[in-house]
């Protein structure tokens, strides 16, 4: 299914990107900019994004990376 029209990117195009920089690098935050970037692309008006991020969303291999779900905390005056 064709996503963005301006830049001719389909669902398959956007689900490759994803799991090929998943595989590069498994710590990445993976974002719309980056996929555009990874395809030699870039956004033009702007109207496929809904599209864009539902597809991303359904990607298996998108999720963030282990180490960053739980932010470290900060320890306050109070607990030094």
């Amino acid at each position: 299914m064709m996503v963005c029209h301006c830049m001719g990117i389909s669902d398959r195009d956007i689900r490759a990107a994803v799991d090929w920089m998943r595989a590069a690098d498994p710590d990445t935050i993976i974002t719309p900019g980056k996929i555009y970037r990874a395809l030699g692309k870039r956004a033009d008006c702007g109207g496929c994004m809904p599209l864009f991020l539902d597809t991303m969303s359904g990607c298996g291999t998108l999720g963030v990376p282990v180490n960053l779900r739980k932010p470290k905390r900060i320890a306050s005056k109070e607990q030094a």
